[in-house]
């Protein structure tokens, strides 16, 4: 069965769009923000973290390769190739009537960001022939043409060229592709799939996207959870509402107890005080993706401020940028744009693009 696409409410409020604009602007920026903050620590433990940077560890943005200041890393990569098949599929439903071309599109979109990842930049233009469509999208951005640390299952696992069956079932099975691994990169790719679509729809998407390259349920039904997340907040609801409709749908899947397991202990340890580093740690490390969901979750509860709540999801003993990532894609998601750090936003590496690129899918998706 195929999912169908979110077109938000219609509304004669210019403020009604200006808002839905704002959440997915703020979902991509944030998350591109946390994940920037985070990767220059991203294999560092706490203990160095805090002797490199102070008793707070890291307070903003700070180098990393050969002295950079907002490089994003391969979690926004992978995030932004993901919009571009999202938009990419709902254009050719609506302009076309063809249904169900998202997992094609999406695979397509993940071999063009390996492309990027085994290349010194895009190829030279050749001179357009007539009738020939001109190259064009991020596989054109010389910027993407870095390679940041990309995970070993992402990599092999696009090298497989396997495109997810939107008719089979979400039933804990393992997937085919890397079926033991469920690392975070599944879902630090996944929140666009909540930009996209309606809660289940997004959950659904983005589980069978991320069996892509992971087939460990768990892998998948994080990424499916996070997309969840944030088709609720961008519907309006508040973050623990959003969390805990989320788990209602992980309920209904055979084989979601750890992940449903990892979002209750983030509900839990966010009542439980004040937020410090050792607590976010407690969850885990965040190299597999039911943790590194947890931690973005948690930090965004426990801390109010979206500044604290952002270093609190990088100063840790472990994946740093993903949950930097996944806690800017939630805060922006449920903040806007305008909520997030103007002076940390204005220093990430591609702002502009990604900026572009989310009011391209929010115009997209309101489009009949």
């Amino acid at each position: 069965m195929n999912e169908p696409w979110h077109t938000p409410p219609r509304s004669p409020s210019l403020q009604a769009a200006a808002v839905h604009r704002a959440r997915v602007r703020g979902c991509l920026l944030g998350g591109a923000l946390g994940d920037a903050l985070g990767y220059p620590v991203e294999f560092a433990s706490l203990d160095r973290i805090r002797a490199a940077h102070g008793a707070h560890g890291v307070t903003g943005l700070v180098p990393g390769a050969h002295g950079a200041v907002g490089l994003i890393s391969d979690d926004t990569q992978m995030t932004l190739f993901t919009v571009e098949a999202l938009i990419q599929a709902h254009a050719r439903q609506r302009e076309k009537g063809i249904d169900g071309a998202w997992p094609q599109l999406l695979r397509q979109a993940y071999e063009r960001w390996l492309e990027t990842q085994s290349k010194p930049g895009p190829e030279q233009p050749v001179p357009p022939q007539p009738g020939t469509p001109t190259p064009a999208g991020l596989v054109t951005e010389a910027w993407l043409y870095s390679r940041r640390a990309p995970g070993n299952a992402c990599l092999s696992g696009v090298a497989q060229m396997y495109a997810p069956d939107p008719a089979l079932p979400l039933d804990g099975t393992p997937g085919e592709v890397n079926p033991d691994s469920k690392g975070c990169g599944t879902v630090m790719r996944s929140a666009p799939f909540g930009l996209a679509a309606p809660a289940d729809a997004a959950f659904a998407m983005a589980a069978r996207g991320a069996q892509i390259t992971h087939g460990h349920p768990t892998g998948y039904y994080a990424a499916g959870a996070l997309a969840a997340i944030v088709a609720h907040l961008v519907a309006g609801d508040s973050l623990d509402g959003a969390v805990l409709r989320t788990l209602r749908l992980l309920e209904r899947h055979r084989g979601h107890t750890e992940t449903t397991a990892a979002l209750r202990a983030a509900l839990d340890l966010a009542d439980d005080g004040a937020p410090t580093a050792e607590k976010t740690e407690s969850l885990g490390a965040g190299w597999v993706a039911e943790e590194a969901l947890a931690i973005g979750v948690y930090c965004a509860l426990a801390e109010p401020d979206v500044e604290r709540a952002l270093l609190l999801a990088v100063n840790h003993s472990g994946d740093s940028d993903s949950t930097g990532s996944i806690c800017g894609n939630l805060l922006g998601a449920l903040h806007g744009d305008t909520g997030l750090p103007h002076d940390w936003v204005a220093r990430v590496e591609g702002r502009y693009r990604i900026a572009a690129l989310a009011d391209d899918l929010a115009a997209e998706c309101a489009r009949a």
